[in-house]
């Protein structure tokens, strides 16, 4: 597996190794030895959640507070999404900053999302299925989020919002300033 930090600290792209031959492919998804070892991390993940999507679907931008803040390893089993992930650590030189990734079934792509930043993706193909761990478990009472379109984030969605699908909840996130901070 090779690792790279993003510009924003502890924010990391993982590309695993990927073995192909003529019977297809195999690769070690997550190996918690190794991963801890080369991020020099302590991270025990102890829930995972997939989702399946439609092309345009747009989830996020969440987060969890406090005690229930959840640090994130992502990556897509099918399909493809633009995933991106917002600082929102008010004692760091990226706060406010985001990154976004194209994670793909093809490029095998995963990114670890630290605690204390705001995640989303939009998704780029139908019937796409996206996988994520989490080290904490999740509480409904921490719930936090930005708004998709926040102008002072600016994110490139690279889709056209005419084909954006976002639930009720997502559409009623509020605007970056006016957010919870961590």
């Amino acid at each position: 597996m090779t690792i790279k930090e993003t510009k924003l600290k502890g924010c990391y792209i993982i590309q695993p190794t990927i073995f192909s031959d003529k019977r297809g492919y195999f690769i070690e998804s997550f190996n918690q030895k190794a991963f801890n070892s080369k991020l020099n991390l302590d991270i025990n993940f102890v829930q995972d959640n997939e989702s399946q999507s439609s092309k345009g679907v747009l989830r996020g931008l969440h987060y969890q507070m406090g005690d229930y803040a959840q640090a994130k390893l992502v990556r897509v089993v099918k399909g493809s999404v633009l995933d991106v992930a917002v600082d929102m650590r008010l004692d760091s030189e990226t706060f406010g900053e985001h990154i976004s990734i194209e994670l793909t079934e093809a490029n095998k792509t995963q990114l670890f999302v630290p605690r204390g930043f705001a995640h989303g993706f939009i998704v780029l193909e139908d019937e796409t299925i996206f996988s994520y761990k989490c080290d904490n478990f999740y509480n409904k009472a921490s719930e936090a989020g930005v708004i998709y379109n926040d102008t002072d984030l600016n994110i490139n969605w690279q889709l056209p919002v005419s084909d954006f699908i976002l639930s009720n909840k997502d559409l009623v996130l509020p605007q970056f300033k006016n957010a919870e901070k961590c």
